[in-house]
């Protein structure tokens, strides 16, 4: 089924499902080839060729959060720990991925009436704590736990 509107999307951490911060935008990673490998040799007569790559790269992730300040500290747990975690989708079913929180950074406090917001960044190892290689996974049931 296509989704027809993104909210709500959120996220869930294996090492901390209850982290205190609020989503308000969510980047999900993208999936990049990496271009083409080069094959032009010098009997090409028209044109450069290439070819694709065998491997892929899933993207980084990309949100934007309200926070509790008692946050601070479970994200100093978290940070650069490779972990699970599910992106859960508006229709009830989720995306898993392995990765870890690369960056917190919170955002400038302004005026009177501004929810304090923090932008977060997610890279996405594409492996799990065994080192072995895990793609992301969609799960139509939804977050398994």
């Amino acid at each position: 089924m296509r989704l027809d509107d993104g909210f709500p999307t959120t996220i869930r951490f294996s090492e901390n499902p209850n982290v205190k911060f609020w989503e308000k935008t969510i980047t999900p990673p993208g999936i990049m080839g990496g271009g083409g490998n080069e094959t032009t040799t010098m009997r090409n007569t028209r044109v450069r060729t290439k070819a694709p790559k065998k491997l892929l790269d899933v993207g980084d992730m990309a949100l934007t959060v309200a926070y509790d300040p008692e946050v601070i500290d479970e994200i100093l747990e978290m940070a650069q720990v490779n972990q699970k975690m599910w992106i859960e989708w508006p229709d009830g079913s989720a995306e898993e991925v392995w990765g870890w929180i690369d960056e917190f950074n919170r955002n400038e406090l302004t005026t009177d009436g501004e929810q304090p917001t923090a932008d977060v960044v997610i890279v996405i190892s594409n492996q799990d704590n065994d080192g072995e290689e895990v793609l992301p996974e969609y799960l139509s049931g939804g977050y398994p736990g």
